[in-house]
Formats: structure tokens, C-alpha cells, sequence
């Protein structure tokens, strides 16, 4: 997992009551948000003042980029410099693996090789990378596609060589959630396949519905696309794009 400079922001100040709202207006703030669970979560093991967070939505739903995730563990980090850091970062790990699978890997300093369900992370580097994301008007929810893999369709890699060869100049990159969201959405397989007219490395996001696109400039595609970069965390700070 990496971490890049496409981010949400959230602001978090003291109010008369947990409150959360949102710049996007389609994005529920109820307890389901997981911003209100990783608030309700943190106040289980610590005392603090209601807070209103209120959270500026950039990273798109949906699209397999752990936006959700990032803003759990962005929420968990900042509830504990409001308490003087009283928990650990392993805490803080522990509490976010309760949350989500990909919420412990933000605790990390943004690059990780991540095992079990996400949440066991061990610390990873390789070299900085550019490219381009692309996302389809439409989503996917991650249960549909995990339901619809098959163990019979994913590729015979090995994942610790795989691993390895990221810290090299001659990294391999797959998703074996592809197959599963290609045959829910047969669009997906469309847009990759006229992407790679134009990028040679072309794969999907987590369980989709996004894209990133690298090893190419992207002025002759003809779809939009957002550049990013890949993002690393200087330890005691938080995510600075």
C-alpha cells in the first residue's frame, strides 16, 4: 500500500456535541460514516469534549483509494493530539483495525507491505512514483467485488517476489480484484483497455472503481485525469501534501 498527495481534509473543533458535516452533500454523516465511528470508537478508551469535525471531501467514493480509511485514521490521529498523544501509535493501529482492514496502514509512514486482512503492517520503501488516476462516474461497493472473486482466476505470483521488486527499478504490478469488477461492471475492462493506448502500465485501485496510469504523459488520453504523486509521512507528523 502508498500513500499520495490526493487527500480530504478535516477540521475537528470543540462543540456541544459530537457533530460531523461534509462538503459533499451526497456522503452520509451519520453513524455510519466512518468518521463517526473512529469518534465513538477513540471515545470509548479516552475522555475528551464533543468535537464537530467537518470533513472536505476530494477523494472520490467508491474508487478503491481508501478514502474512508484515510479519514479514520486521520480522525484517530488528531483525537489523541487533542489528548496530549496519550496513546501509542500501536494503540492508535489497533483501534484503527477495528475500524477498517486499511485503516492501520495510515499509520505507517506511507508506504507498507500490508498482510492478513490489511491490518498487519510491516514498513516499506521504494522509489518515488508519478502517474495519473482515473475514475469512472460510477462505483463499487469492496463487499460485491471481494464476493464475486474467484481463487481459480487470480495470478500464480508470488507475493513476496512481487514485494521485492518494488524496491528495485522494475516493480510488477497486478490486482487480482480486476476479474471480480470486470464482470460486475464490463465498462471497467473498456476503460482500462483504451487506457492502455495510451499508458503502458494501466491497473486498477483496490477494488475499484478507479485507475492509475503510469510510464507515460497523459496529454493524448481522452479521458480526464488527476496527476499524483506518492507521499511519505515524517514520523510524529501527519500526512502534509
Amino acid at each position: 500500500m502508498q500513500a499520495i498527495d490526493l487527500c480530504d481534509s478535516l477540521t475537528i473543533e470543540d462543540y456541544s456535541r459530537d457533530f460531523l458535516t461534509c462538503s459533499d452533500p451526497e456522503l452520509p454523516c451519520d453513524e455510519s460514516n466512518l468518521v463517526m465511528k473512529a469518534l465513538k470508537q477513540f471515545r470509548q478508551h479516552y475522555e475528551f469534549p464533543p468535537v464537530h469535525i467537518h470533513l472536505d471531501k476530494r477523494i472520490p467514493m467508491q474508487a478503491g483509494l481508501g478514502g474512508g480509511s484515510s479519514n479514520a485514521a486521520t480522525v484517530l490521529w488528531a483525537l489523541n493530539e487533542k489528548i496530549q498523544s496519550r496513546a501509542s501509535l500501536q494503540e492508535l493501529s489497533s483501534i484503527g483495525a477495528f475500524l477498517g482492514s486499511d485503516v492501520p496502514f495510515f499509520f505507517s509512514l506511507g508506504s507498507a507491505y500490508c498482510t492478513g486482512r490489511g491490518e498487519i503492517v510491516e514498513p516499506f520503501s521504494c522509489l518515488p512514483m508519478t502517474g495519473y488516476l482515473v475514475k469512472p462516474a460510477f462505483g463499487l461497493a469492496t463487499p460485491l467485488v471481494y464476493r464475486e472473486t474467484r481463487i481459480s482466476e487470480l495470478l500464480p505470483i508470488n507475493p513476496h517476489q512481487a514485494r521485492d521488486r518494488f524496491k528495485s527499478s522494475d516493480p510488477i504490478f497486478f490486482n487480482d480484484l480486476e476479474p471480480a469488477a470486470f464482470r460486475i461492471k464490463p465498462e471497467l475492462l473498456q476503460l482500462k483497455q483504451q487506457l492502455l493506448l495510451h499508458f503502458p502500465l494501466v491497473s486498477m485501485s483496490g477494488s475499484g472503481t478507479a485507475f492509475f496510469c503510469m510510464g507515460a504523459d497523459g496529454n493524448r488520453a481522452r479521458v480526464p485525469l488527476l496527476a499524483f504523486r506518492t507521499l511519505m509521512r515524517d514520523p510524529g507528523c501527519w500526512y502534509n501534501p
